[in-house]
């Protein structure tokens, strides 16, 4: 069974395609589902992120399957096959763990090191296995890039340090207050950066978001998206009284909160601290407001050094965490490989087990006088005799990383143990002495000569 990866991402198509491939507007499972219905492979997972749409697969026959992929993916988003197909890339066999190791590390995001997509790998997954689409390969290949993300995050620090404007502003956020639990915010404007940066306040579990725009019509959209609530542009001054984070981002051509309505609500306030984080370009919060007591105010200037900063210091860490994920992934190959020589290994072992309980039955006259224990310690010695001999080739083939020579100790022990062949031994109702050596002669000798003793 082979691994194929269809996928478009960032790196293969522009954004307005991107937003026509998101499997999250029908819904993950629902995909899944009409997927089943096509010619369905044994397994599948569906992973959509705004930046890529990729559907992991286990299969047959890799050419067919990434055909019915690409047909799929064109009639589930209503796209034409030969707009979509020039954006589409594949993957096989062990480049699909290398890649999955790499977006599960956050090394292929467009922000190297950014933390959402393990979090977006693990509901991929969780929603596979509730729909009942994964196995034994999926099940190891994913585990295993959960296993990699965590240890490439934990041992390079490649997440650490925002690199986004909104990871900047939330990072220092909690830099002054700590915990942003308890923090209410007021979001200034409606725009893309002012929702990506509410959403992910959201998610740090702030106690209120106020949305206030000029349009309130875009402010309330805006508040319904974090569970928030919106107010009208005229009652800023009262939303800043009680703020403890403000962050603004709107398309203003001057200042829209000036430094005398700020140290008027400072007066109001107490000097209890204030955070302002003003991304608008231009600024949208008078610069002189940061030179009040209290008032830490940061512009986009200032995010974008912390931001260079941080991203220098993760790609001195992306050599670090490749070389990880490449012994992870030759890990993995020796896994899938060895699934290949299991048939032979069972053989091999239902073979020799055969053989050991086909002498036991023919040596059950000479040794009707031992006792139960006895008896039971000669089957307990004979099997692990079976085991440690089975113990060296099991190995060998198991942890064989080149698949051609993996092929031939399987072809060699199949020819040696005429494995694809039926054995006498294999009979057991068998009641003759043959062997293929005539041993069972010298056996009998030596067993008269040297009886079994408890």
């Amino acid at each position: 069974m082979d691994l194929l990866l269809l996928g478009v991402s960032h790196h293969t198509a522009p954004v307005d395609l991107r937003e026509r491939v998101d499997f999250s507007k029908r819904g993950v499972a629902e995909a899944l589902r009409e997927l089943a219905v096509c010619p369905a492979p044994p397994e599948a997972v569906v992973l959509t992120t705004c930046n890529r749409a990729e559907i992991y697969v286990t299969c047959e026959n890799v050419d067919t399957t990434r055909g019915d992929l690409g047909r799929f993916m064109s009639r589930f988003h209503g796209i034409p096959e030969s707009e979509l197909k020039p954006h589409l890339y594949a993957r096989t066999g062990a480049d699909v763990a290398r890649h999955l190791f790499r977006v599960a590390a956050g090394l292929d995001s467009l922000i190297v090191g950014e933390p959402q997509i393990f979090g977006q790998v693990k509901e991929a997954f969780a929603t596979a296995s509730s729909e009942r689409r994964t196995g034994s390969l999926l099940n190891k290949l994913f585990m295993s890039s959960f296993a990699v993300g965590k240890k490439v995050r934990a041992d390079t620090g490649l997440g650490e340090g925002a690199v986004s404007v909104s990871f900047a502003a939330i990072s220092l956020a909690r830099k002054i207050f700590g915990n942003l639990k308890d923090r209410r915010v007021l979001v200034v404007g409606a725009g893309d950066m002012a929702e990506l940066t509410a959403i992910h306040l959201q998610s740090h579990q702030v106690a209120q978001i106020v949305v206030t725009n000029r349009t309130l019509t875009r402010a309330e959209a805006l508040a319904r998206k974090v569970e928030g609530s919106a107010v009208s542009w005229s009652a800023v001054d009262d939303e800043l009284l009680h703020a403890d984070i403000v962050v603004t981002a709107t398309g203003a051509q001057t200042p829209l909160i000036s430094a005398a309505s700020i140290s008027r609500v400072m007066r109001a306030r107490r000097n209890r601290p204030l955070f302002i984080v003003d991304i608008g370009m231009p600024r949208d919060v008078d610069p002189a407001a940061g030179e009040l007591e209290q008032v830490f105010l940061y512009n986009i200037d200032d995010l974008r050094a912390m931001i260079n900063e941080n991203l220098v210091r993760r790609q001195e860490q992306t050599a670090h965490a490749e070389a990880m994920i490449g012994a992870e992934v030759e890990e993995f190959v020796v896994w899938q490989r060895s699934r290949g020589s299991i048939p032979t290994l069972v053989a091999l072992r239902r073979r020799f087990e055969a053989v050991r309980e086909s002498e036991l039955k023919r040596l059950a006259p000479k040794l009707n006088g031992l006792s139960p224990d006895a008896r039971a310690r000669l089957e307990e010695v004979t099997r692990l005799l079976v085991q440690k001999l089975l113990l060296t080739p099991t190995e060998r083939l198991k942890t064989t990383v080149d698949e051609e020579t993996a092929a031939q100790y399987v072809e060699a022990l199949t020819q040696l143990f005429s494995l694809s062949e039926p054995h006498p031994a294999d009979n057991p109702n068998r009641t003759d002495d043959v062997d293929a050596a005539g041993s069972s002669d010298t056996t009998q000798a030596s067993t008269s000569k040297t009886p079994v003793t408890s």
